[in-house]
């Protein structure tokens, strides 16, 4: 006849739910079902962190609450964690985030968006005629692939 385990957990550990907890020592971390130790990895180690809750959550060992509230991460962080994890697998964690390049902005429409700058025509102007944000053409600007128009100053007569 199996026996119930009473949740005793050693001392110092935080709760994710009543059988699981972890603890923080020596720039590690350790997962305990209980009082036995079940997993550990660096404190610094983001992706495999990621990887072991999202694994407790699909798992049905914890819930997605209970490691938002465990960690103080959004629960909406949680879900695109568990949303990754069921497209792409572990893998899906360790893998460089694709980002998305500038498509709009080729090197003869920044050519083209810096002369109509230099000329004095507003962004959002600039924007409509060639079918562009002015959101685009400001970070374009913020991102020094653009140069801002120099204002011109007031001259006291």
């Amino acid at each position: 006849m199996p026996q119930l385990q009473l949740p005793i957990f050693p001392e110092g550990t935080n709760h994710i739910t009543d059988c699981l907890a972890f603890a923080c020592d020596g720039g590690k971390v350790y997962y305990f079902n209980g009082h036995l130790p079940v997993f550990s990895h660096d404190q610094d180690d983001m992706p495999t962190f990621r990887l072991f809750t999202t694994q407790l959550i699909v798992n049905g060992s914890a819930k997605q609450g209970d490691i938002a509230r465990a960690f103080g991460i959004p629960v909406v962080t949680v879900k695109r964690y568990v949303k990754r994890y069921r497209e792409q697998g572990p893998k899906g964690f360790y893998t460089t985030q694709k980002k998305r390049s500038a498509t709009k902005l080729t090197p003869d429409v920044l050519k083209d968006v810096q002369e109509r700058i230099h000329a004095g025509q507003d962004i959002p102007d600039i924007g409509r005629e060639l079918g562009l944000l002015p959101n685009t053409i400001h970070k374009a600007i913020s991102g020094g692939r653009l140069q801002a128009a120099v204002k011109k100053s007031l001259r006291k007569v």
